[in-house]
């Protein structure tokens, strides 16, 4: 007895030291793994992981324990179950994974082991003597005798996948040479950081999480908008709307500020514009290049910038928002001149509260 508690004690103390030691799990199944793969696989992790079998018991007896002081082991306990086993790192996950999975070894079918695929009997000459066409009959194999030998004239399906194989079908295939299933560490679930996810979620690129982000950004963006709900997303579409429509009140009256009167003066006198564009393009015929390239490089980083709903062109935003201010300050006073002093000064507060409440979301 006291030499069981001893282990028991020994194996507490190095799980809990390998799991205060290494930030990621892999919880792997070995089933039909043999104690052979299991130390190529162990050889093949050595300084990028360190694995750990015992009973699921002792593992779940274990964790609990730790639980109290560490809560986010307890995401460990639903998955300790069945021919288990942790693998412990520190490493990349998809690295360490394709090294687990790479190490698959061939292994001839077995009565009454589950078939993890479909096992085919392929179409051809066997070299057997027509003396076992029998045999190949009673399991439903076509065949026919070619030059004194037994040939499977089809290709044949002998056995579905998840169901167990039977002697007939074994000896079958180990006549024939055909070794079906390969055996190997297989990973049923992954714990990083106190997350557990499948294993699927390494296969997530870059990419394609920058897209489903950008999507998401662009949808609250939307419904922020369609809802009048200012949040981060939608703070600049709804800065650059806001100051549309000041452009288009001020243009339509004789509101102005300094940066508007060029555009106005545009409007006003379009000729003027108009003739002076060919003098400057002419002018400016050798500079030309350089502008259009300096305006490219531009363009690219502004369609870099739009991404993600335009959220990173917050900084840029800032810098129109004393214009935009200006303007709306000046719409007011135009409008509510005959209004009071104070009612003027708290309408001014009330706008000035709300708008910088809406950009702050």
């Amino acid at each position: 007895m006291g030499g069981k508690s001893e282990n028991k004690a020994n194996y507490f103390d190095k799980l809990k030291g390998l799991l205060e030691a290494y930030n990621s799990i892999f919880i792997v199944e070995v089933d039909n793994v043999s104690s052979q793969q299991m130390h190529e696989i162990r050889q093949a992790l050595r300084s990028k992981g360190v694995v750990l079998m015992g009973k699921n018991t002792m593992v779940r007896r274990a964790l609990k324990t730790f639980i109290p002081d560490s809560p986010e082991y307890e995401r460990l306990l639903p998955h300790v179950k069945g021919n288990v086993g942790f693998v412990f790192t520190n490493d990349d996950l998809k690295e360490v994974r394709d090294i687990i999975l790479a190490n698959k070894v061939a292994a001839p079918a077995r009565a009454g082991a589950l078939a993890p695929a479909d096992v085919w009997v392929p179409a051809g000459n066997t070299g057997m003597e027509p003396g076992k066409t029998s045999f190949f009959q009673a399991l439903g194999v076509p065949t026919k005798i070619a030059r004194g030998t037994i040939e499977i004239t089809t290709d044949l399906k002998l056995v579905e996948a998840g169901s167990k194989v039977g002697p007939s079908e074994a000896t079958l295939l180990n006549m024939l040479n055909i070794s079906p299933f390969t055996y190997g560490m297989g990973i049923s679930q992954v714990y990083d950081q106190g997350q557990s996810f499948p294993p699927s979620v390494l296969d997530v690129g870059e990419e394609q999480l920058l897209k489903t982000l950008s999507q998401a950004i662009a949808t609250i963006a939307t419904i922020s908008l369609a809802l009048n709900f200012p949040t981060l997303p939608s703070v600049l579409h709804s800065v650059v709307n806001s100051y549309k429509k000041v452009l288009a009140v001020a243009i339509s009256t004789e509101i102005t500020w300094p940066e508007i009167e060029e555009l106005k003066d545009r409007i006003a006198n379009p000729d003027a514009y108009a003739s002076a564009a060919p003098a400057a393009a002419a002018s400016g015929g050798a500079a030309a290049p350089a502008e259009a390239e300096k305006k490219d490089e531009s363009e690219e980083e502004d369609e870099d910038e739009e991404g993600f709903g335009g959220l990173f062109h917050i900084n840029r935003m800032y810098d129109r928002l004393p214009g935009l201010w200006l303007g709306l300050r000046l719409m007011y006073l135009k409008k509510g001149a005959h209004r009071s002093s104070a009612g003027q000064l708290n309408l001014s507060r009330r706008l000035r509260i709300k708008f910088q409440a809406s950009t702050c979301e």
